[in-house]
């Protein structure tokens, strides 16, 4: 692939951060949100020569982001995204489906008035990028607002294996979005945030659960 057409997430390197914690960070959430096409292999060379370093922190980032099952390494320093079965597709729906009900019901104590304001925010990027049509910014406004609602505790053990599902399956949600209308015709987001003013943790439970199955449920349906 021309690396060059790659349009990798845009993380600015953060005040006392390394150049490896920076290309790591900005190739990890490059995978999360999608900006890794599947089937399609990356060179070690063409993303270091795309961030502007040398091959070694990328080296460093891609060996990480194998291990994480986020890619898998072929033969001449080539990368690319593990191909999707229905067996694995299944199985990352159900960890998504599981991990995230938990942690949006466990955010349920502290969603005061000022938390479900900003997730009320968040919500609204998300649908002016709807309603633009604007993918890039739908993806990411989609992952800033779950990123939100689960993090409400910094030492949170769910939001680490969280992140880990959404590695494995963000490169698969531009192929979801191509017929997403047809899908997701009731705004799950405006639902949780009901269930969160009412403290409806079930409610809550049912609407994540739906908001996974109508944005990415459909895909299972192309995989066999």
């Amino acid at each position: 692939m021309d690396t060059a057409s790659l349009a990798l997430a845009d993380e600015p390197r953060l005040p006392g951060e390394t150049v490896q914690q920076w290309v790591f960070r900005r190739l990890r959430r490059s995978v999360m949100s999608g900006r890794f096409p599947p089937g399609q292999a990356v060179t070690i060379r063409g993303l270091a020569e795309a961030l502007g370093v040398s091959a070694m922190p990328v080296r460093e980032a891609l060996r990480r982001l194998v291990a994480e099952r986020a890619l898998v390494l072929l033969d001449n320093r080539r990368v690319r995204v593990p191909e999707m079965t229905a067996e694995r597709f299944d199985e990352l729906f159900a960890a998504r489906t599981l991990l995230e009900s938990e942690a949006a019901a466990r955010a349920l104590p502290g969603a005061d008035a000022a938390f479900c304001e900003r997730l009320a925010a968040l919500d609204s990027v998300s649908d002016a990028a709807w309603r633009l049509g604007d993918i890039e910014a739908m993806i990411e406004s989609n992952l800033a607002f779950h990123t939100a609602l689960y993090s409400t505790r910094p030492d949170s053990v769910l939001m680490p294996l969280i992140e880990s599902v959404w590695l494995q399956i963000g490169p698969f949600m531009r192929l979801a979005l191509t017929d997403l209308e047809e899908h997701y015709r009731v705004d799950r987001h405006r639902e949780a945030l009901a269930a969160l003013a009412a403290g409806d943790e079930e409610a809550l439970r049912r609407a994540i659960e739906a908001d996974i199955r109508d944005g990415i449920g459909h895909l299972r349906a192309q995989l066999g």
